[in-house]
């Protein structure tokens, strides 16, 4: 029985890492693979002593070649297995666009519902740590567009600790994005946490005024700047996507009801963004329910740059989403 009031005090990596811990002692048929997985306990710490604890049968260190682990991981699910695949950065999830987007999203369609595909794709997301265009993009919103995968985005150390056994029991393929600077979080969890609902958003914070609607590593930020409004006497709800396909846009919109003037956060560029689709659904279902505009405050439409000041320029940050919803509340149609 999980111990749901005792509390403990953690990080993000390390509630990553408690729940793969959890889902390979709990099922035999699971097991992580990856590039540095093993020995060197992961790019970001998240397995570090899971290979002394599980052994290289479970624990499996692969070539530098993430078509071929992916197209593995595919293979290994098809007969049987629960496999789960890490790629460092989204950005090398490129490389094996063919085996996520042509393969592990459309053989269940294809054989008519006789084949699953349980398998997930862990991999870091998000800038902020001058890694420059290559490490730092979020593709997000590339992956929520395709039919056939489930993408999740942990933002807390509770959806961290619980998205993973649940996604492992889906039948499509599932993208966990983990923002990078999230790894360092830290804060309280229940010591008997477990897995959570990955079926909708959740409201973080209950507001009046306007909703801001976020995901992933945003959220904090949206938390602050919700706080500064607040100050400014904006009540702001703040809603958590949680899982960006399928949208649960019954809770966005629903907030919407409330408040009647929306800013999506979205650290993805503007153009065709997932930001874009949410604002394109509100209009389509909710366009009676808008006193003013929906705003977006998404990166610029440049790769990420590596100078620290050009970065923080180019994706959002605490005081853009105020001005966006200042901006916003002043509107009216």
């Amino acid at each position: 029985m999980n111990d749901t009031t005792k509390v403990v005090r953690t990080t993000y990596r390390d509630a990553l890492r408690e729940a793969l811990r959890e889902a390979m002692r709990r099922d035999g048929r699971v097991f992580l693979m990856g590039e540095d997985v093993g020995r060197y306990g992961g790019s970001y710490a998240v397995s570090k002593g899971l290979l002394e604890e599980f052994g290289e049968e479970r624990i499996r260190d692969t070539p530098l070649s993430e078509s071929a682990f992916v197209g593995a991981g595919i293979g290994a699910a098809l007969n049987g297995m629960l496999p789960i695949v890490e790629v460092m950065t989204c950005n090398f999830s490129l490389l094996a666009l063919d085996q996520i987007v042509n393969n592990a999203a459309t053989i269940r369609h294809m054989s008519g519902g006789q084949f699953s595909i349980p398998l997930v794709i862990r991999m870091a997301t998000g800038a902020g740590r001058q890694l420059a265009a290559q490490h730092s993009h979020s593709f997000e919103g590339w992956y929520a567009h395709i039919p056939g995968i489930r993408i999740v985005t942990p933002a807390t150390l509770e959806d961290a600790r619980g998205m993973l056994w649940t996604a492992l029991m889906d039948p499509d393929p599932v993208i966990m994005f983990e923002n990078a600077l999230l790894y360092n979080l830290e804060g309280e969890l229940a010591a008997g946490a477990g897995a959570v609902d990955i079926d909708r958003a959740a409201v973080r914070r209950a507001g009046a005024d306007l909703t801001l609607v976020t995901y992933g590593g945003s959220l904090g930020k949206t938390s602050r700047a919700a706080d500064l409004l607040a100050e400014q006497g904006v009540s702001a709800e703040v809603v958590d996507l949680r899982t960006l396909r399928p949208l649960d846009m019954p809770t966005v919109l629903g907030s919407l009801a409330k408040t009647h003037r929306m800013v999506i956060v979205d650290e993805g560029w503007k153009s065709g963004s997932l930001a874009a689709e949410i604002m394109a659904r509100a209009m389509e279902e909710a366009f009676f329910e808008l006193d003013a505009p929906v705003a977006r405050v998404c990166s610029a439409e440049v790769p990420i740059p590596y100078p620290k000041h050009l970065e923080d320029a180019a994706i959002p940050q605490v005081a853009t989403i105020v001005d966006a919803a200042l901006r916003t509340v002043s509107r009216h149609v």
